[in-house]
């Protein structure tokens, strides 16, 4: 079940400290999270949420977020892998020192820079606040609040009625329709789920 958040990006998955969804970040899209700093030249690791960081890696531009502030347009003096991760160096970031302050920080672009959806593929914010229902019954399940891919399997974090969590397979086999204009996602869940969410 793919996830778009760019014109050739495709979002993978979020993890566990997924950003939550405020009004002004429905105009933005996150495609990675610098998670620390590498080397002593203000170099920087992330965290990529993309199935092309390719793509990511060709851009001149990108937008800083630090959670709270409108995103900061800075220039990509240089992009590099290593390893699993894709490496920046921003210009003005030219230290350690300075590359600390943005750790934690999320790498975005204008949500209007990102093309047309490819048939079933979804903006991962968009799944945030969907209502969750089991598709036999009718059942309410709760509320997405996050996609937590820290297992390497891709789930919905939903919050249930009870002020619990349940933890859904974000895969076909579960999630059977999603419409995330109509907020909506319904579900045949795995025998036995529930009783693994008491």
């Amino acid at each position: 079940m793919p996830l778009t958040n760019d014109p050739l990006l495709s979002i993978r998955n979020e993890g566990a400290n997924a950003p939550s969804l405020s009004v002004m970040q429905k105009n933005w899209l996150t495609v990675a999270r610098i998670t620390k700093t590498r080397g002593l030249r203000g170099e920087v690791t992330t965290q990529l949420f993309t199935d092309f960081p390719e793509q990511l890696a060709e851009r001149t531009e990108v937008y800083l977020w630090d959670g709270q502030s409108e995103p900061q347009l800075v220039k990509v003096e240089n992009a590099r892998f290593h390893k699993d991760a894709l490496l920046f160096k921003f210009a003005r970031y030219d230290s350690i020192e300075a590359a600390e302050k943005i750790a934690g920080w999320e790498i975005q672009i204008p949500r209007s820079e990102a093309g047309p959806l490819p048939t079933g593929a979804h903006y991962l914010h968009d799944l945030e606040g969907c209502r969750v229902v089991e598709q036999e019954s009718g059942k309410e399940l709760g509320t997405v609040r996050r996609l937590d891919g820290e297992s390497g399997n891709p789930r919905l974090v939903v919050d249930t009625p009870e002020g619990k969590e349940l933890l859904i397979p974000y895969a076909e086999e579960f999630c059977r329709r999603i419409d995330t204009e109509a907020k909506l996602i319904e579900v045949t869940l795995p025998e036995g789920l529930l009783d693994l969410n008491p």
